[in-house]
């Protein structure tokens, strides 16, 4: 059977956790997502140059959360991911992922995608093309392997990128690159806009990161810092798949 190109196992709205679930780890609930348009605000094509987005046109009030690298493997966040039921959006380089491809099958069934983010993580607008293909074409081969599903996104490292990268992209598989305008380090976001907020259609940038990394705090103490963020703002979280529409395959 041919792998679905959504980069996920379901398209399903998020969930939605109980107040105790939040207490649980020391948060409320956030406002509870609305149902994704059926008229997905961004539609790819199945051939042309892939576009770059860093923000999805929608008048609801949500924000999307994706999360690169995959370095760091605590099993507590696939706990705390369980309970809260927020969907994420995963953009994992191989390199780091090889040593347990299973943790991030255990976030993947709880309907997060998986997608595109190169075999060893390089700043992809020194490499020529045909090391940039090596790249993202290697990285997408071993995640449909792995996962079952064929990357319908492809994040650049440092978010560097060229017009090469545009056609290695395009020709590997993934039919958009994805850049953010926020993104979470340890308490606190980072924004690209000078008015410092977030606004509806947003994509946050975090990373598979751990108390090495982030002075001490664990990954689950980052993610409840990100959560009480959005939550600052009146944002909720939606899935950013559900706000995409793949290629017509024919």
């Amino acid at each position: 059977m041919k792998p679905a190109a959504s980069g996920g196992r379901t398209s399903a709205a998020p969930g939605t956790a109980d107040a105790a679930a939040w207490r649980k780890w020391g948060l409320t609930p956030l406002p509870a997502a609305s149902q994704p348009p059926a008229d997905k605000p961004v539609k790819l094509s199945a051939s042309g140059t892939v576009p770059v987005f860093t923000h999805v046109t929608t008048s609801q009030k949500v924000v999307f959360i994706t999360i690169d690298d995959g370095q760091e493997k605590d099993p507590r966040f696939v706990e705390m991911m369980r309970d809260l039921k927020i969907p994420i959006t995963m953009f994992l380089m191989n390199d780091v992922i090889k040593s347990d491809y299973g943790y991030f099958r255990q976030l993947q069934a709880l309907g997060n995608h998986i997608q595109n983010h190169t075999l060893h993580h390089p700043v992809m607008s020194t490499l020529p093309l045909a090391r940039q293909k090596e790249e993202v074409c290697g990285d997408q081969k071993i995640l449909i392997k792995e996962y079952g599903t064929a990357p319908l996104l492809f994040r650049p490292p440092y978010g560097a990128y060229n017009a090469n990268t545009k056609t290695a992209v395009g020709e590997c598989g993934p039919r958009a690159i994805v850049w953010w305008r926020e993104s979470m380090q340890i308490r606190n976001l980072a924004y690209q806009l000078p008015d410092k907020k977030l606004h509806p259609g947003d994509i946050i940038l975090a990373h598979f990161r751990g108390p090495s990394e982030l002075k001490g705090a664990t990954m689950t103490q980052m993610f409840s810092s990100l959560l009480k963020r959005i939550q600052e703002q009146g944002f909720a979280v939606a899935r950013l798949e559900d706000y995409i529409q793949p290629p017509t395959l024919h």
